[in-house]
């Protein structure tokens, strides 16, 4: 047997935390901080170069205690020895979930570690070759452009490291195609020059439509400006499929291949991040995937009480199941992190998005929560009106940077006391009543703090890989399967129904939408 399959809601700790729910759910956090001496103490994490604070939440410490007792009934500990050894843990794709191997010095299989060495030196050779200056494009000129075209785990993962540690460009300029809406491929075609650009093309079957299509319009695009013979000199192919790429005119060299243990989204650590490596160059990719390693290895050896993937877990587990929260919002104070939400939300929604647990039958409690987010301080701005007033409990996870990356350090302070200000407003509140009743502001907001010394790759590393792991641990409490994702696959087959067969087996109403679209 693979994960544990324990229904989380028949255990004896569930059945106390709803008794303990009854009992605390109207207290204000500042209760628990009179009442519990040690809560700094307990409910905050120092590890490595990240400070966590989850002080500030709507629970106590008897609550959290039962939580992490939860923890043990789920069998948590040996499914997280199974998530890292390669157990068929996707049982419905009668896979192991490994893309943690990608970043580790030692597997349990030498197959393993031997295709990933390897891997890891192809991303290497090319990324040093075309930043050195000894890959260049079909007419002599160095490399300056580099164009990633996949979709989803293809593509949501790169562009937000490649957008997040811009500030470690090697120089050379990144950019995405995605979407199949053809008008922003031939904008961005426009812009480029063939002559200086490497594409890379992201499918681990080299069937997804939309990747195909983008891919052939570039193809058509290169070959007319300069010829299909070059095609070798500026295409790379991530993909197992090795014929349909040497069709495409791809060389067996620039062909880098996509573990079947990898699942989309959690693939930047391996041949899928060639981007990555490339435009921050190969040193700074190492130390990415190093801070994930780290963080694994937190995850793996702390015990649960100071375990950030866990405690994160837990307290995303508490809101949902207990509070009723529909929704997290993820708030990175660093504009070079404005993707991160977007990625959190694929990341989480595809993996926790399920209504049937591991034993087949149809959950009665919450599972996967919606995921969204932006950059403070514009999220301020934005929405952070109904965060203080409305009428929504929204847990909010806030991440700042203590140094910056330039030497501005006076708008750094006005970054971070806006980001201090806003964890204490949602906390403390600001009571009115009377005539001024409308300028009245509950507070009792719960707010995690991650607090990271700078943003560098390593860091990058251990936050992603700690978000990655509360994903695992939330799906393990709750006894569903977290990787695999047949929502996502059940309107891939009918797209391509449409496509081939119209309209013959649409519902009515999208029938009618289809003769409107025709």
């Amino acid at each position: 047997m693979a994960l544990s399959k324990i229904n989380p809601t028949k255990q004896p700790s569930w059945k106390k935390l709803v008794q303990q729910f009854n009992k605390e759910n109207n207290f204000h956090i500042n209760d628990f901080f009179k009442e519990e001496n040690n809560r700094l103490d307990e409910f905050c994490i120092n590890w490595e170069n990240f400070y966590v604070d989850f002080s500030k939440n709507r629970l106590s410490n008897n609550s959290f205690k039962l939580l992490t007792d939860l923890c043990k009934e789920t069998n948590l500990k040996n499914n997280i020895k199974k998530y890292f050894n390669g157990s068929i843990i996707n049982e419905t794709e009668n896979r192991a979930v490994l893309h943690t191997a990608l970043r580790s010095k030692h597997t349990n299989s030498t197959e393993i570690s031997e295709e990933v060495n390897n891997t890891l030196s192809k991303i290497r050779t090319i990324s040093d070759e075309i930043n050195k200056g000894v890959r260049l494009g079909y007419s002599g000129k160095k490399i300056e452009n580099v164009v990633n075209i996949g979709i989803g785990g293809s593509h949501l993962g790169p562009e937000m490291v490649t957008e997040a540690l811009s500030f470690y460009s090697q120089g050379i300029k990144p950019y995405f195609i995605s979407n199949i809406d053809p008008d922003y491929t031939e904008n961005l075609l426009k812009s480029i020059n063939p002559d200086t650009t490497i594409f890379i093309i992201v499918s681990k079957t080299f069937t997804t439509i939309e990747t195909l299509k983008n891919a052939k319009k570039v193809r058509k695009w290169f070959v007319k400006n300069v010829n299909e013979e070059s095609i070798k000199n500026h295409f790379i192919a991530v993909s197992n499929n090795t014929e349909d790429p040497k069709e495409f005119g791809i060389e067996s060299k620039n062909i880098l291949s996509i573990p079947e243990w990898v699942g989309g989204r959690f693939s930047l650590w391996g041949s899928v991040g060639l981007i990555i490596s490339i435009c921050i160059g190969s040193k700074n990719f190492d130390d990415f995937l190093r801070g994930a390693r780290e963080m694994d290895l937190h995850f793996k050896e702390t015990p649960f009480e100071k375990n950030i993937p866990v405690v994160l877990a837990l307290l995303s587990i508490w809101y949902n199941n207990f509070f009723k929260c529909e929704t997290e919002v993820i708030l990175p104070y660093n504009q070079f992190l404005c993707k991160l939400p977007d990625y959190l939300q694929q990341a989480s929604m595809e993996s926790n998005g399920k209504s049937i647990d591991r034993e087949g039958k149809r959950v009665d409690y919450q599972t996967g929560t919606i995921i969204w987010g932006s950059t403070g301080t514009n999220a301020q701005h934005a929405f952070f009106q109904l965060m203080h007033q409305g009428t929504k409990l929204i847990p909010a996870d806030f991440i700042a940077f203590k140094e910056p990356l330039f030497d501005d350090i006076e708008q750094h302070k006005i970054l971070t006391s806006n980001f201090l200000a806003q964890t204490n407003a949602l906390l403390v509140g600001n009571k009115k009543s009377g005539d001024e009743i409308h300028k009245n502001i509950d507070g009792n907001k719960p707010s995690n703090t991650i607090l990271i010394n700078k943003l560098t790759p390593h860091n990058l590393g251990s936050l992603i890989a700690m978000y990655e792991s509360k994903i695992f641990v939330i799906g393990s409490i709750l006894n569903i399967y977290s990787f695999d994702q047949w929502g996502v696959e059940l309107g891939k087959s009918i797209a391509k129904q449409i496509l081939n067969n119209g309209k013959s087996n649409l519902d009515e109403s999208s029938s009618q939408i289809y003769d409107k679209l025709q």
